[in-house]
Parts: C-alpha cells; structure tokens; sequence
C-alpha cells in the first residue's frame, strides 16, 4: 500500500505537488472542478508531476451548483440524484474523465449523492441512466468509474454496482463517511463492499448526534474507525492500493495532522 494525501486543481499546482514531498509523500489525489479542465493546466500539472516524481491515484470529479452536506438539504442538493442538476454535473464528470485521461490517471471518482434505498424510487433509474453514461465515456478513456462511499447504505452501493454490471466500477472506501453519514459500521461494510474498493481515504469521524447534521470529523485516531482491524481485514480482502489521507481542515493544522497520520498509518500497513 502506498500512502498520499489529497490535492486541489488550482492555480498554485506547483506549489501543492512542492507541498506534498514536503510531508514526504509522493502521491495524491487530485481534485478539481471544470474551470481547471485545460489543455494549459494538464501541461502545468504533467511538467510538475515529472518535476516532483509525484503520481496521482485517482482524480476526484468536482461539480457545481448548490452542495448542501447534511441530512435536510443534502438530499436535495448533491451529486447526480436530484435531476435538476443531473445533467449538468454528467458532463462536468466527463469532462473530469477527459482532463485525467490527459494526464494519465485511470481511476475517477465523485460523490454521487443520496441514491434512494428503493430501486422503484423515480430517481434511482434516473440516476443509473446517468451512471451507465459516465461509466462507458471513463471506459473509452481507459479508466474505472469510482464511487466516494458515505451518502448511501453499502447495500444500495452494492445494488447500484451490480446494476451497471460491475465491469469499470469501483469504490473510493472512505471509512469515516460510513459513520459520520450513519450509514455504516466501516468494518462491517467491507463484508457487503469490500472487493470493489480501488482506493482507501484515510479520514477519522464520529456518528451523527442529531438527524440533522453529520458527524464530526477527527483527526485520525481521535474518532470511531478502528484502523488496526480496518487494515487488517483489507489485507485479508486482498487489498493492496493507495491509502490516501483526508483532513477537511487548512491552515498549519493540516500539515500536522497528516504528517501524525502518515506515521499511523505506517504502523498498520
């Protein structure tokens, strides 16, 4: 297993790649939105990827438009569930497939929202319309399409994955998702999920305290993810890829928090 951090498509693409081998580390996910999607910065991104000998795991599709992270107006608002917003977060995801195909990453991955429980519910085969699109358009590209774990039950990811026939899909397993969203126990959900995970977020968190908000995110070690077993039961899963560290904090904080979870996690792995 390798270990890495996430990085933001931005102006600064340089500087962020000089960051990470500042904390030691040599890969990333790198996340973005469409506005970044140019011919200019794929160079920019390319030439700083050979500078720092840096490689990008996955590429995290950003897409626009109101983004509400709770239970009341998240339903509503994120990813390709509510239809108002579908089509145009379908074509920003493509175009995020066509800009990582430019630099050589074969693995892109979103939130897709809440997907409702019930495969009768109206938006559930709006939604996987939608999905079988961006899945054939990443396979064009040579990639897998990616689902980030936390908005839906592990059984209704697994349904949906099954529905689009497994073939060029693949989980982002992010463990504190699963617990902050109060959708599953981590370990548990490797028993229903485990053999689709392509990557892993290293994220600590807490179950929610209301039915309103989520849970509250932790630096690693500090919430309810039992790392050491986690690990242990991917090794057993076979799983061998990126472990990539996530810390939805800036400022100076954040560079202390992943260098502490970099040395953790090399315990486990």
């Amino acid at each position: 297993m390798t270990i890495g951090t996430i990085l933001q498509l931005n102006n600064n693409v340089e500087e962020n790649f000089q960051w990470l081998k500042s904390l030691g580390l040599s890969y990333c996910q790198l996340g973005g939105n469409s506005a970044f999607y140019t011919d200019e910065m794929a160079a920019r991104v390319k030439a700083a990827l050979e500078k720092e000998g840096v490689t990008i795991t996955t590429f995290i599709a950003g897409w626009t438009g109101p983004n509400i992270w709770d239970f009341i107006g998240g339903p509503v608002t994120l990813g390709l569930v509510p239809p108002e917003f579908r089509f145009a977060r379908v074509e920003e995801i493509i175009k995020a497939s066509d800009f990582a195909a430019k630099l050589g990453v074969n693995q892109v991955c979103t939130h897709v929202g809440f997907i409702p429980e019930s495969p009768s519910d109206p938006l559930y085969s709006g939604v996987l319309a939608a999905l079988k699109y961006i899945v054939a358009h990443c396979k064009q590209n040579g990639q897998k399409f990616m689902f980030e774990t936390g908005q839906e039950t592990p059984v209704t990811l697994r349904r949906v994955i099954e529905d689009l026939g497994r073939d060029g899909v693949g989980i982002n397993f992010d463990p504190a998702n699963l617990l902050m969203y109060g959708k599953a126990n981590p370990l548990d959900a490797l028993d229903i999920i485990g053999e689709f995970i392509l990557d892993v977020h290293a994220k600590d968190g807490e179950y929610p305290v209301n039915g309103r908000e989520l849970g509250v995110e932790k630096p690693l070690g500090q919430g309810r993810v039992d790392f050491p077993a986690l690990f242990a039961k991917l090794k057993q899963l076979g799983y061998n890829g990126p472990v990539t560290i996530e810390r939805e904090i800036s400022g100076e904080q954040l560079k202390k928090d992943i260098l502490m979870a970099a040395e953790m996690l090399r315990k486990f792995i």
